[in-house]
């Protein structure tokens, strides 16, 4: 049986670090510090966000019809999914003007309903 790594300390809630691996075919043991991939900081719902949106090729409205969520929340979920992962977060424009929102319409990104919700903020 195998379980899931852990990231962090279940005292403190510090990094953890993984010291050890050990090869299922033949036993060799390897000691050391090893760094473990941002992504493993993820939580189970940002990493199945992550799946979404990668199997989605990044097409915003595949993942809103995939996850059942709106374009606001796909957007406000990549941010802290970016957040997670230690980088900054660009800050969303107070006035998306009209020009913008026909454009994400064009392309797919947003539905003609949250267009126009959009254009009437």
């Amino acid at each position: 049986m195998s379980y899931k790594i852990l990231t962090r300390c279940p005292v403190c809630s510090s990094s953890l670090k993984v010291i050890k691996l050990k090869c299922t075919n033949c036993n060799t043991v390897i000691e050391n510090e090893f760094e473990l991939s941002k992504l493993s900081n993820l939580t189970e719902d940002e990493l199945n966000f992550v799946e979404v949106f990668i199997r989605s090729r990044g097409n915003i409205k595949d993942v809103e019809k995939e996850l059942g969520i709106s374009y606001p929340t796909v957007r406000a979920k990549l941010d802290e999914v970016i957040a997670s992962l230690g980088y900054n977060v660009p800050k969303p424009k107070q006035n998306t003007n009209n020009k913008e929102i026909l454009d994400m319409l064009d392309k797919g990104e947003i539905t003609a309903e949250q267009a126009i919700e959009m254009l009437k903020e």
